[in-house]
């Protein structure tokens, strides 16, 4: 193959990315022009990975920091509890993780066992087979599907002779890997800090040197001592690091339930969309808001929680937010460096749960995704908002298997966000079960706050109206917030009832 016919497949791949966001903007009637969502994609695919080019040290005597190289790797994981068929599409995800940090999958291996060995997490017997694997395929890097303790970690790599790197460190560094905006990169770097500080170690006798006695203290008599060995020197200033993320997370943080309150007080209702990662929550923002959010076939592609504004057919107003996708074992320093995101969850009006009906276990996502929205409400001491589960990519499901999901989740819509199918029965589904979310008022406006009447006009339904000596009454179905500005102004023919 030539350089010229590289370029032709080049150009011909980004005339069909250009054919289908022109497709999709006809469908919504916005701009066809590049989004902002394409030119982060493009970014992103011109960032490869390149094999043979290392620069590490062969002879390493610091603190070794377990930054990824993932070229060429092998997959191994423990099947404790479940079905097979559940535990290779654990192994599915493992693979596609990998791939998504791009490295090349080469082989998988799953050891059946009631519980994963404390000491090489799979077993003598299995890290022997495991290195003739490694031996056979050239890897250099082995995975393991659960999150291994620092002294699994050191017994596994004595038996293959290569790198072993457990799921959660994987998922670390997707999310080093997509993270853009800089809280997104705090609350990753706070993420690894936390994950690597109990696994720190060196080679050799690196780790046991001492800046004590005469040579390690210039302060005279009193301040001589043992000292601090090296990795006690690099403990203390990862934990001098971490302090120093969490106050910067959370000042972001202020800033953040500054926008979250000013978008609450407006009065428009809000709807976060959330389910498992690569599920297409992104593609649906696209199609329901005419945005260019970046979407990518690949797992953690969005991190930075995105808001867009759009217009219901019933003219209501309504702010949609894409949020971070979730996972199987979601690692717990994820969830509590992103803590302050996942909050745009909790003051949500409405839950858009979509699920990835093409996938081979979907009921499996709904639940780990619950699991993780449940944590985080619960913690925050808020009722639960409603949820609307959305099932997409029924373009590609068959229609045995997208019956038998209907007959599953009857209260679900079925989309297609790539096509467009269903997306107009979702927007009469979504003003629907935000109109039910409002709450009937009767109040009386002086003429002076033509304001208030204007945003009932704009984000609520009038019931009725008279002109009066003392302003304007007003019945009317608004938001809760909204609800709440007008409280002032209510009589005693305000209901307070919600439908």
């Amino acid at each position: 193959m030539t350089a010229d016919d590289n370029v032709t497949g080049a150009d011909a791949a980004t005339g069909d990315v250009v054919a289908e966001h022109k497709a999709r903007m006809d469908r919504s009637g916005w701009s066809a022009d590049p989004t902002v969502g394409e030119l982060q994609l493009e970014d992103r695919s011109s960032l490869r990975r390149v094999a043979g080019l290392s620069t590490e040290l062969a002879d390493i005597t610091e603190v070794e920091y377990r930054q990824l190289r993932l070229e060429r790797v092998v997959l191994v994981g423990v099947w404790t509890t479940g079905t097979a068929a559940q535990a290779e599409a654990s192994m599915a995800e493992l693979a596609a993780l990998a791939e998504t940090a791009g490295s090349e999958v080469l082989e998988a291996l799953i050891q059946r066992r009631d519980r994963p060995d404390p000491a090489t997490y799979i077993g003598s017997g299995k890290a022997d087979e495991l290195r003739s694997v490694v031996l056979e395929t050239g890897a250099d890097t082995v995975i393991c599907d659960g999150e291994l303790t620092p002294a699994q970690l050191t017994a596994l790599e004595k038996v293959v002779k290569v790198k072993v790197v457990d799921r959660t460190a994987l998922i670390l560094d997707i999310f080093a890997q997509h993270a853009t905006s800089r809280e997104g990169k705090a609350q990753v770097s706070l993420a690894q800090m936390e994950y690597m500080l109990p696994r720190l170690r060196g080679w050799g006798e690196s780790m046991s040197r001492q800046a004590g006695g005469r040579a390690g203290s210039n302060g005279g008599v009193g301040l001589r001592g043992p000292g601090e060995t090296k990795i006690e020197t690099d403990r203390r200033r990862i934990r001098e690091r971490m302090a120093k993320l969490r106050r910067e997370i959370r000042e972001m943080k202020t800033a953040r339930d500054t926008m979250r309150a000013r978008r609450t007080s407006s009065g428009i209702p809000s709807v976060a969309i959330v389910g498992y990662t690569n599920a297409g929550k992104s593609s649906l923002m696209n199609e329901l808001t005419g945005s260019g959010v970046l979407v990518q076939d690949a797992l953690f592609a969005t991190l930075d929680p995105t808001t867009r504004r759009a217009e219901l057919d019933d003219g209501r107003e309504v702010v949609f937010t894409d949020t971070v996708g979730f996972v199987r074992h979601l690692p717990t320093q994820l969830v509590e460096a992103f803590r302050s995101t996942l909050e745009e969850v909790t003051g949500a009006d409405l839950l858009l749960h979509v699920v990835d009906g093409s996938d081979a276990l979907p009921a499996e996502q709904i639940k780990a995704v619950r699991e993780v929205i449940t944590d985080v409400i619960k913690e925050s001491g808020t009722p639960a908002p409603p949820e609307l589960l959305v099932v997409n990519k029924t373009d590609a499901m068959g229609p045995t298997e997208l019956t038998k999901l209907r007959a599953l989740l009857p209260d679900a819509s079925f989309v297609s966000a790539r096509g467009g199918q269903g997306i107009d029965a979702l927007r009469e589904r979504l003003a629907e079960m935000l109109g039910g979310l409002d709450v009937e008022i009767s109040v009386l406006l002086p003429y002076t706050r033509g304001d208030l009447l204007a945003r009932i006009h704009a984000d609520g339904r009038i019931l009725g109206s008279d002109h009066e000596e003392g302003g304007t009454r007003v019945r009317a179905r608004v938001p809760h917030a909204l609800a709440a500005a007008l409280s002032e102004y209510a009589h005693a023919g305000t209901t307070g009832t919600q439908e």
